[in-house]
């Protein structure tokens, strides 16, 4: 390519293909400016002129795939290579057509591609296989949206399916694809004016609100028909985001009649305005949505905390983690029963009630199960025979509310379950009892008393025999001895001393004579 100072490009020729890496130059070129047109689609969302940029770049990615296919064509290049270059240079020109909406060559091209690929898969090894039926998936989608816009209008519904079946598409058509569902929700909006709800029918006349009813039991459907858990949650998580936007959208109508909102109905005591039921069944719908999500979640914990872990550096489930799922459970029952417009509706407040037994049978069971495993066995014990309570409730009380039960956690299997527990707690808890007991036993005899201190106690004590022998404390303890006492006179003061003036010599008064006779040494 030149030197040092210089640029000299080199065109790959078919002379040049003694090494497979002259190829890959060839893809790099179109893999490279494919990649620039990916980052211009996310760019053009805030700034519309880069999509002439955006196509500029497919245009060059769709040359340099044609010039690493006409090189391909030579005799050096096995069968397989051929394939797939023609694979890849046919899904680059789709998507070349599908960005100019010119919807019959992109679906030409597409279709070209996804049938090379459905051959190569059919060839070789399912590990290979995998890669190759991975592509017919990503490029179905884009040939339904132009089958579609063809005038194929039953193309909308497997659209629909794909979409929700994965949880959402990635990539160039997702942006067209949710615009195309949304409109096609709006269009069919425009004929629903209504919904029934517990025996009442009030009006819908907010667009948001009726897109997302109509979508509602196709998000529905698609749950139940997931695979993984994964696609679960995200479908969850995105009718759940839907949800939330048409509650907004309600509760934005319901801001300036605060009146309709705050007080009944004229001549209809006891009973909401329209609207403000619409806001209650809406919140009905999120609230159920999520204990639906939550209690998924806990059967997910519940298989994992059955199983053995497979790689002890991650984390294990506990019943904690269950406790902490079915107490939200159990607080958005509770919002459940708090919905305005369904205070006197008496099956409802019922229904509502048996299903707070079994969240609460099932969260009191995992509870006395975190109790068992620091083996506090009377408080779990006693929990089993709760849930065995609110179990029993439930089966009693039941009655005509079997089917809205039918999708709950099944209270018999519970039963039985906690039966069965009760009998393994009492066994681990006689045998806790005698590994105790053996345990102060041998904590009598290995107490670290030196033998001068236990002689009246018999015990078997292999280390008397050993150098080690415990027999005297040495050096021996400190002990207290009696020291010199201290006396102290406190009865000084209250003692009375004898007179003792007989024993004092008495000085008598005397003159000048008695001085000389003191000099002289004369004494009377």
């Amino acid at each position: 390519m030149g030197n040092r100072h210089k640029f000299t490009g080199k065109k790959v020729t078919e002379d040049l293909l003694t090494d497979n890496r002259y190829l890959l130059l060839v893809l790099m070129d179109a893999e490279r400016a494919w990649s620039y047109a990916m980052q211009l689609k996310q760019e053009a969302n805030t700034e519309p002129r880069k999509r002439f940029h955006l196509l500029s770049r497919l245009r060059k990615a769709v040359k340099h795939a044609e010039e690493l296919e006409r090189l391909c064509e030579s005799n050096r290049v096995d069968a397989k290579t051929k394939l797939e270059a023609q694979a890849y240079t046919a899904y680059l020109s789709g998507m070349l057509r599908f960005e100019h909406q010119e919807w019959k060559a992109a679906i030409e091209a597409f279709n070209k591609c996804k049938t090379i690929y459905e051959r190569l898969a059919s060839a070789f090894t399912e590990e290979q296989a995998v890669l190759y039926n991975q592509r017919v998936e990503e490029i179905s989608p884009n040939i339904r949206y132009c089958a579609y816009n063809i005038g194929d209008q039953s193309a909308i519904n497997e659209l629909m399916q794909m979409r929700l079946r994965s949880g959402g598409t990635e990539g160039l058509l997702a942006e067209k694809l949710e615009a195309l569902i949304t409109q096609t929700r709006a269009k069919q909006a425009a004929t629903m004016s209504e919904v029934e709800w517990r025996g009442r029918t009030v009006p819908v006349k907010i667009d948001k609100v009726r897109i997302f009813l109509l979508g509602l039991a196709d998000n529905e459907a698609a749950i139940a028909q997931a695979e993984s858990e994964e696609t679960k949650e995200r479908l969850f998580e995105s009718m759940l985001s839907e949800c939330r936007d048409a509650i907004q959208a309600v509760r934005e109508e319901l801001k300036p009649d605060q009146k309709q909102r705050d007080y009944t109905l004229e001549g209809e005591s006891g009973k909401v305005s329209n609207l403000q039921y619409l806001h209650s069944y809406l919140t009905y719908i999120k609230l159920s949505t999520a204990i639906r999500r939550n209690e998924n979640m806990a059967k997910g914990l519940q298989k994992a905390l059955q199983q053995q872990p497979e790689d002890d550096s991650k984390r294990s489930p506990r019943p904690q983690d269950l406790i902490r799922l079915y107490d939200i459970i159990l607080q958005n029952l509770v919002e459940l029963l708090q919905l305005p417009g369904l205070e006197e509706d008496r099956a409802f407040q019922k229904e509502i009630g048996l299903k707070t037994l079994v969240f609460k049978a099932y969260r009191c069971f995992f509870i006395a199960q975190s109790y068992v495993l620091v083996k506090k066995w009377s408080e779990a014990l006693v929990l089993y025979d709760r849930v065995l309570k609110y179990a029993n409730e439930v089966n009693s009380d039941a009655g005509a509310f079997r089917n809205s039960l039918k999708d709950l956690p099944d209270v018999q299997e519970l039963i039985t379950q906690v039966r069965s527990e009760k009998c393994s707690l009492q066994a681990a808890a006689i045998l806790d009892a005698s590994d105790s007991h053996q345990t102060d036993i041998s904590s009598q005899v290995k107490d670290n008393k030196p033998l001068v201190e236990r002689f009246e106690t018999f015990c078997l004590d292999p280390s008397l025999v050993t150098k080690q022998a415990n027999l005297v404390h040495f050096p021996p303890g400190f002990q207290p001895i009696p020291c010199k006492p201290l006396f102290f006179d406190l009865a000084l003061n209250h003692v009375a001393f004898p007179p003792l003036e007989d024993k004092l010599e008495q000085k008598t008064k005397s003159g000048l004579t008695g001085y000389i006779k003191g000099i002289f040494g004369f004494r009377s």
